[in-house]
């Protein structure tokens, strides 16, 4: 492939135009301890405090980085791309404390992850020319300097590490499947086939303890988490309670498994830091156990609220029968009877009244006897992350239920729904299904969960049905497609693509990007290793990819534009389409010269019909749509207020449709729209996604500690693109920091927003 150069230039720095500066990053616990502090921290000059932070604190490599370092010399590789290793020789004639470091720069991540991209992107065919491939270096160090993209958080954690340091450890029983020779090979090294994919789907058999059953998932599941990556599952093919074993006994059902599962995610940190383990659950809403599992988090919840109660009122109740005994005047025993002490009396009945179990009364009592003048009694809140929320189940994965077609039409029709065995598919109840929908919205009101899949609508835009159902997501639902694959994310940063002066989205430039990312993340294919040997060859037959953008909410308001507006929607979808073309175009030509994914054959036809259908939605078409049982909402044409948009969105759909059907595609997905959590924090997002901006008033971190407010920056630039003058953007900006509304705020307020 030619790579075009737009932000660098040939034989100069890809950092020539950025300015760097030393800061320092730490991290306090609520009483002023400091948890973790790294001084002279580089990073480009732009960069918050906040961006700053989450780059040292979870995305620099902490320790096993040699201080000195040479290069590994590689006949078929350019020289700038060698790989480096430890210099053993210059490292012993250093301290020993000082021969292994820490990463202490941006500039050392940035060239790790771009060099190991272009590295295997070398070694895979990519490039048609060395100068290539150093120009695809240089643009992708200036765009993760620039914020303008960053891949998703395994990629930070494992990328690079053995091409850039020579870092190594044992096998973590991974698998790939060799690009050069196409046959399934175990890991032999943890780095250097790196674990760069976030999200993954993994099936589960109905199977105690044999491969690919029950506890073989949760082995699966640690190996992920412990790299960083999030795993989906659908839990649909377990047996109910109660249903019949092979051994004449009875199965203990499916959410005494999931319970399992729940606490081996918790007791994993992802990425080896402090990020959560990401899980997500799906059951099918005609499996025996559903009403249990749409209840389980409901019932949690009211767990969590008992204890926190409960400990409150056992706490003050408890001490204040301690307190009855031990200020007591009386002789001998009689201070602990309550016929000879009133105030114990007293506090006995209002413990008992509270519903303070007797044997904890009883047991108090005995402990003043003994001498004890207070009793530890501790209480719990309802802090996420507190006791109490330690203490109950369901509290590390995400939870759906996958619906059909067929049951919303019997909620429409106020019919019956049947729920089937898992082995023999007989009906294992009937349940009102108007019943059920409400309990599913009752619960998710409740606590959030469960969400919904739409089995369906999923199906019918699948492109690979030759292959199978698609059953399952990953834990936040933006990658939907076959059990055992994965994909890796990541996420374009759409404010920076607004030329500040003029406010025009500069659109070639966010095709160039989109370009050049789908490469990367098919490159981070072909390098990676994976947690199974299924995922790894279903990861090499169809290459799912996960491109996406962050910051749509940032872009609408700094452009004037209401979220939820026609406008704003067309702006939207415009350029999800810009960007799933180009993708789609740039896969099609990566199939030219390296060939489609091995999947594609047999699913062709599929392909080829979905992504019609997609161009029919780029060009406002609400009809014609080829096997779709739902037609989508189409691209708003009318009401996007920048027509080039529309006239690129189009254009990229004509490209990817006739592209594929030359020389098909190299991956069967690839694009998605992420969370974009923590990498939408090292971008400076104001928005993560595809959310909303939803705050007028923002607390901007210093660095060593401390916080101030601020006004977010799209307010001033949105009243700008709006018309009003900087005398009256300065005092809406002085009134909404100093009240945290615009309510009363002069020139705009919420009666002239309703006017």
């Amino acid at each position: 492939m030619r790579i075009e150069r737009r932000y660098t230039k040939d034989g100069q720095s890809a950092y020539a135009d950025i300015e760097f500066r030393l800061t320092t990053s730490e991290i306090r616990n609520p009483d002023g301890s400091v948890v973790f502090k790294l001084d002279n921290v580089e990073v480009p000059e732009f960069w918050s405090q906040v961006a700053s932070d989450v780059l040292a604190q979870k995305y620099f490599r902490k320790a096993g980085v040699p201080a000195r370092l040479k290069k590994v010399e590689e006949n078929s590789i350019p020289s700038f791309l060698w790989r480096s290793v430890a210099d053993a020789d210059t490292l012993a004639t250093l301290p020993e404390k000082d021969r292994y470091i820490g990463e202490q720069s941006s500039k050392q991540v940035f060239d790790r992850l771009a060099g190991t991209w272009t590295y295997w992107g070398w070694k895979g065919g990519h490039f048609e020319s060395e100068q290539d491939a150093q120009a695809f270096f240089d643009e992708l160090r200036y765009m993760l300097a620039t914020q303008m993209c960053a891949p998703n958080s395994p990629q930070w954690f494992n990328t690079g590490l053995h091409w850039a340091y020579g870092i190594d450890g044992p096998s973590q029983g991974h698998y790939y499947v060799d690009p050069f020779t196409g046959k399934l090979t175990k890991s032999k090294s943890a780095y250097e086939h790196p674990q760069p994919h976030a999200c993954f789907i993994q099936s589960i058999s109905d199977d105690l303890v044999n491969e690919g059953g029950i506890m073989d998932l949760w082995v699966r599941e640690a190996r992920l988490f412990k790299y960083g990556s999030g795993t989906g599952t659908n839990f649909s093919a377990l047996r109910g309670e109660g249903e019949k074993l092979s051994g004449g006994g009875r199965s203990s059902g499916l959410m005494s498994f999931l319970k399992i599962g729940d606490r081996a995610a918790g007791a994993i940190k992802s990425g080896g830091t402090t990020r959560r383990a990401a899980k997500m659950v799906i059951v099918d809403v005609d499996h025996p156990d559903i009403e249990t599992y749409i209840d389980w988090k409901v019932m949690e919840e009211q767990k969590v609220a008992a204890l926190v109660t409960g400990s409150k009122i056992n706490q003050k109740h408890l001490k204040a029968i301690l307190k009855a005994c031990v200020n007591c005047e009386g002789s001998g025993d009689d201070c602990f009877s309550p016929e000879k002490n009133p105030a114990l009396k007293r506090e006995i009945k209002l413990a008992r009244k509270a519903m303070v179990p007797d044997n904890y009364i009883k047991r108090v009592i005995q402990f003043a006897k003994q001498g004890y003048k207070d009793i530890n009694f501790p209480t719990y809140d309802i802090d996420w992350d507190s006791e109490a929320y330690l203490t109950v189940a369901g509290q590390n994965s995400n939870n759906s239920v996958r619906v059909t077609d067929g049951f919303l039409k019997a909620v429409e029709a106020d019919g019956k729904w049947d729920l089937t065995y898992r082995k023999n598919g007989k009906v294992a109840r009937t349940l009102d299904s108007r019943a059920l929908w409400e309990k599913i919205g009752y619960a998710a009101w409740a606590s959030a969960d469960p969400g919904l899949q739409y089995h369906t609508t999923v199906n019918d835009w699948h492109t690979c049905p030759a292959s199978g159902e698609i059953r399952a997501s990953n834990p936040c639902s933006e990658y939907m497609f076959l059990d055992d694959t994965a994909c890796n994310l990541a996420s374009l940063n759409l404010l920076t693509f607004r030329d500040e002066k003029t406010g025009q989205f500069q659109v070639e430039s966010y095709e160039h990007a989109v370009r050049l990312w789908t490469v990367v993340l098919e490159v981070s294919v072909l390098m990676a290793q994976f947690p199974s040997k299924q995922i790894a060859e279903l990861s090499y037959e169809f290459r799912t990819l996960g491109l996406g953008y962050a910051n749509i909410g940032g872009l609408l308001m700094t452009s004037g534009i209401p979220y939820d507006s026609d406008a704003g929607r067309a702006i939207g979808g415009a350029l999800t389409a810009i960007m799933t073309g180009i993708s789609y175009a740039t896969s099609a030509e990566m199939a030219e010269k390296l060939g489609p994914f091995p999947g594609y054959k047999k699913n062709r036809e599929h392909m080829l019909r979905v992504m019609r259908n997609h161009r029919r939605a780029a060009y406002g078409e609400r009809t014609g749509y080829e096997k779709v049982a739902t037609p989508p909402v189409p691209l708003d044409h009318a009401s996007c207020p920048d027509q080039a948009l529309i006239a690129h969105a189009t254009a990229a759909w004509d490209r990817a449709l006739s592209l594929g059907e030359k020389h098909g595609y190299r991956n069967a997905q690839s694009t998605v729209i992420a969370p974009t959590g923590t990498i939408g924090l090292v971008m400076d997002c104001d928005t993560t996604g595809i959310e909303p901006d939803f705050a007028l008033v923002k607390f901007k971190k210093l660095a060593g500690g401390g916080y101030f407010k601020i006004i977010n920056r799209a307010v001033p630039e949105a009243l700008r693109t709006l018309g009003y003058s900087e005398a009256d953007i300065a005092e809406i900006e002085a009134y909404a920091v100093g009240h945290g509304t615009l309510a009363q705020a002069p020139a705009i307020n919420h009666t002239t927003l309703k006017a």
